[in-house]
């Protein structure tokens, strides 16, 4: 991994706070953790696809966050590290559809597996709680991944600012 520049360490803390304060935020009116959620702040979780700095600022905004969480260090750990490996495989997707795919795939698996366990254990009601909890925290992961994700990535691109920092990206990426 190359160093980050001051500009992308910016990026990257800036992305991970704006994360942090919409979860905490959202937490405010039930949206934030559970078996029904819907995290705003995940919409974030397609900038990896723009801005690859971003990976690491998303994990710690996410892990904030989750030091908040009724189910304790473990979704401390799970639900940071389903927020980490879906930010690392957006980066390396291809297209912009694609990119709003992984934040919803690890998060209703992992989130769900872990939810699921804490809610009944390992025994036969496992399935049906997963399930459950997949359906609604997978719904909440579209709404804020592929509906509002999809307009991160679709309106980014069209301001100048963030334009700038996306050719810069790309002269990096070309220099490697």
């Amino acid at each position: 991994m190359s160093k980050m520049k001051t500009k992308q360490l910016t990026t990257a803390a800036i992305v991970g706070a704006l994360y942090a304060v919409l979860s905490i935020f959202a937490s405010v009116f039930g949206m934030t953790f559970g078996p029904v959620q819907c995290r705003f702040s995940e919409a974030l979780c397609v900038l990896p696809f723009l801005f690859p700095e971003t990976v690491w600022g998303l994990f710690v905004g996410c892990l904030i966050t989750n030091i908040l969480s009724p189910y304790g260090l473990l979704d401390v750990v799970v639900g940071s590290l389903a927020t980490l490996l879906a930010a690392l495989a957006t980066r390396h997707c291809k297209n912009r559809f694609v990119a709003t795919l992984p934040p919803v795939i690890f998060n209703m698996t992992m989130v769900s597996a872990l939810i699921a366990w804490q809610e009944v254990g390992f025994g036969g009601a496992f399935w049906g709680a997963f399930g459950y909890n997949a359906l609604t925290i997978g719904a909440g992961e579209v709404i804020a991944c592929c509906g509002l994700g999809s307009i991160l990535l679709w309106q980014m691109p069209k301001i100048p600012f963030f334009r700038q920092l996306m050719a810069e990206n790309e002269v990096k990426k070309e220099k490697r």
